[in-house]
């Protein structure tokens, strides 16, 4: 199986995840999902790979899957409770990272044989993190925002907002990862690409998740709709 094969079999995977959590456990099942993605994303952020003849992380598809997750928050609870599932995810990243930092340090057993190779996955370097940490909190804070205030200005159509948050964001996302992760390291044209690439990929996700977000809604169409509206 070719790898663009698999990449959309990951994106259809995801996106039946991120339902079946808020299908069978409604708002708590999105919540772990934003945590679950946000961790999972930044292990697998780490591969690169050749897709449709450019290079990518797999990172970007469950990533940006988490948007669909918030938007569902969004729409069905509020600003306040789509804030709570990006710091939620946000703790999740950090805390799993400080954790794994601090298990490097153990000093391994003469027979270890996985030090090497953990120090190799989650052997990061600061800067990384830092702008990891940025893009999410950045790019997230923006999508509910910008979710809410389309919403305000043109209520009927949920594809609207969707698309215009989501899309603005995995640009912000791309733009503060690449600046703070690679200003002075890679050339401007090589930023450029990298931005260009993550933020095509990133773009694709954020257009196929417009009709999960119906079907999500349709699924559980009463939870969360009295208390959306009043909640700022």
């Amino acid at each position: 199986m070719t790898n663009e094969l698999l990449w959309l079999a990951m994106l259809g995977l995801n996106f039946g995840l991120i339902i079946l959590a808020w299908y069978f456990w409604g708002k708590p099942g999105l919540l772990v999902w934003i945590a679950i993605a946000g961790i999972t994303a930044n292990l697998q952020v780490s591969k690169t790979v050749i897709l449709f003849g450019m290079t990518a992380t797999l990172g970007n598809i469950v990533y940006a899957g988490s948007f669909l997750a918030t938007d569902i928050l969004s729409e069905r609870f509020g600003k306040k409770c789509a804030t709570r599932g990006v710091w939620i995810g946000f703790f999740s990243i950090l805390a799993f990272t400080v954790l794994m930092q601090l298990a490097l340090l153990f000093a391994p057993a003469p027979s270890d044989e996985m030090q090497l190779h953990l120090v190799a996955l989650f052997g990061l370097l600061p800067r990384i993190v830092l702008a990891s940490l940025a893009a999410y909190l950045v790019s997230q804070s923006h999508d509910i925002w910008a979710f809410q205030f389309w919403k305000k200005r043109f209520p009927g159509p949920l594809w609207l907002r969707n698309n215009l948050s989501t899309g603005v964001s995995q640009l912000i996302d791309s733009l503060v990862f690449t600046l703070i992760a690679f200003l002075g390291v890679f050339p401007a044209g090589v930023m450029v690409e990298i931005v260009i690439t993550t933020y095509l990929f990133k773009l694709v996700v954020a257009l196929l998740d417009t009709p999960f977000l119906y079907l999500a809604l349709a699924l559980r169409p009463q939870e969360g709709a009295s208390s959306a509206s009043g909640e700022e």
